[in-house]
């Protein structure tokens, strides 16, 4: 599986940090950046990991910013991204098996990096449930 991560500026620890846990499981990498945390504009990131994800080069994106708001605001204005922001491991786990949420999102500001790992576990382990969350994902616009 290829996974696509970008960040911001308060991002950038974690990520790297992630980075080399995905690849130590057997994750195929793409870093969208930024490389540092020198301050940036989150959009500037979360537009190509979007892209990626929706013409398949990714199969699924990581994002991280301060509060995590700016970049899933970001990557849910693309048609084909379902990003779910997520602070604990059940709400990591509820975003994929019931909006089945192909870019999570995290909020680096709010949580250590510890949860941060427990809160990616979580999601990648997680299946879609299907049924009555794939008849509401159905009337989202363009997320189908």
């Amino acid at each position: 599986m290829k996974i696509g991560i970008c960040n911001d500026h308060a991002g950038y620890a974690y990520k790297t940090k992630l980075i080399r846990l995905l690849q130590s499981k057997g994750y195929e990498t793409v870093d969208f950046g930024t490389d540092s945390d020198v301050s940036v504009d989150y959009s500037d990131f979360a537009h190509p990991l979007a892209a990626a994800v929706e013409s398949g080069a990714v199969d699924a994106g990581i994002a991280l910013c301060g509060t995590g708001n700016g970049m899933a605001i970001t990557l849910n204005k693309h048609q084909g991204i379902r990003a779910g922001l997520a602070w604990n491991s059940e709400i990591g786990r509820l975003v994929k098996a019931h909006n089945n949420a192909n870019v999570l999102v995290m909020p680096a500001r709010f949580i250590s990096y510890q949860m941060a790992v427990r809160i990616m576990n979580t999601w990648l382990e997680t299946g879609f449930e299907g049924g009555r969350h794939a008849r509401r994902i159905a009337k989202i616009p363009c997320n189908g």
